[in-house]
């Protein structure tokens, strides 16, 4: 088998056919509408819908890079973990506002990118090789951070509790709508960075030179430097999403910023939603993140002449993975790609 023939077919799927003007538009009404809903939701509920932001975000910024620019990666934990301990290092032990920590976060990962990107360019990684190489630099993250004292080694960190809110330290009382709130902000700002890259100068290159390389940088398009762009943006918004999670959840330990399971929160939603769309990821999120509280909840207390059922430990993932198979064999485009494909042939 050979490296591009490893890559995803889902790269290919062209943008929306929307003029980009509607696109933000849609997603300033989406907006408005999130501004009361955490004053309905229950806390319980509350934290269903941070967790599905978070991963939004993770999607998102998976997106720019493996769905616009056809760089199938596998390590997206490294710059979900990055974020994640800079923001916990400095709050911890600086006492610094982790709005600061966010921005810096933002910025260390987009170099990791573009320095990794440059030598994985350099040589001529594509495919499953590309993906390996990704996977490998998020490993040797993980293993630093386990052994270096300088990040608390596997202990990791605990952020200290305020005694009182504050939006200057991103801590708010348990069930407060603002955890809520600025997650939804960061995922719309992601959102309109998606939009505005997809569709600027830099963006359509970056789809032309997934397409065909080599075709693109016959016509005089600089091919490496459009994709170290993408995949700046890309670390960018993943490691944001990383600040976020360890303010809001106030721990951060080596598996939980770089292992492997984060770097597949972040490829899931966009699968199921639609690689290369701009829509894809949020819509995976919104279907996956309450997916897996159903299929809990409903094997816990299963319906009449399905109590066999409950205390079997394990089945609800077994039911959870055999659904997200279903859906990727139903929907190969993702969910956004079927529907907007229906859409253009009626």
């Amino acid at each position: 088998m050979t490296a591009t023939a490893a890559e995803p077919r889902a790269t290919e799927t062209p943008l929306p056919r929307l003029p980009w003007n509607r696109h933000l538009a849609v997603l300033g009404v989406l907006a408005v509408v999130m501004i009361p809903l955490p004053l309905v939701l229950p806390a319980a509920q509350q934290a269903v819908a941070v967790r599905v932001l978070i991963f939004a975000l993770m999607a998102i910024g998976w997106n720019v890079m493996s769905g616009f620019g056809g760089m199938f990666r596998f390590g997206h934990a490294a710059y979900f973990g990055i974020g994640a301990y800079t923001t916990a290092r400095l709050v911890a032990e600086q006492g610094v506002t982790p709005w600061l920590g966010m921005v810096l976060g933002a910025v260390f990962a987009a170099a990791f990118a573009v320095v990794i990107g440059f030598f994985s360019l350099r040589y001529r990684l594509k495919g499953a090789y590309f993906a390996l190489a990704t996977f490998a630099f998020a490993e040797m993250l993980r293993l630093l951070a386990t052994n270096s004292d300088f990040v608390n080694r596997a202990v990791g960190y605990n952020i200290p509790l305020e005694p009182e809110s504050s939006w200057a330290m991103l801590q708010f009382e348990p069930g407060s709508p603002n955890y809520v709130w600025i997650v939804a902000a960061l995922t719309v700002l992601a959102m309109a960075a998606s939009i505005f890259f997809a569709r600027s100068r830099t963006g359509q290159f970056v789809q032309a030179a997934r397409d065909d390389a080599d075709a693109a940088a016959s016509v005089g398009i600089p091919v490496v430097r459009c994709k170290l762009m993408a995949m700046a943006l890309s670390a960018a918004i993943t490691a944001v999403a990383g600040a976020f999670y360890v303010q809001y959840y106030l721990f951060i330990d080596p598996e939980l910023a770089f292992g492997s399971g984060v770097s597949i929160q972040a490829i899931l939603p966009a699968v199921i939603g639609g690689v290369g769309t701009i829509w894809g990821p949020l819509i995976g999120a919104a279907v996956l993140g309450p997916l897996s509280d159903v299929t809990a909840t409903l094997l816990r207390n299963p319906p009449p002449g399905l109590e066999f059922l409950q205390g079997r430990g394990g089945l609800d993932v077994i039911v959870y993975a055999v659904l997200l198979i279903v859906i990727v064999l139903a929907l190969p485009q993702g969910i956004y790609g079927a529907l907007r494909d229906r859409w253009s042939r009626r």
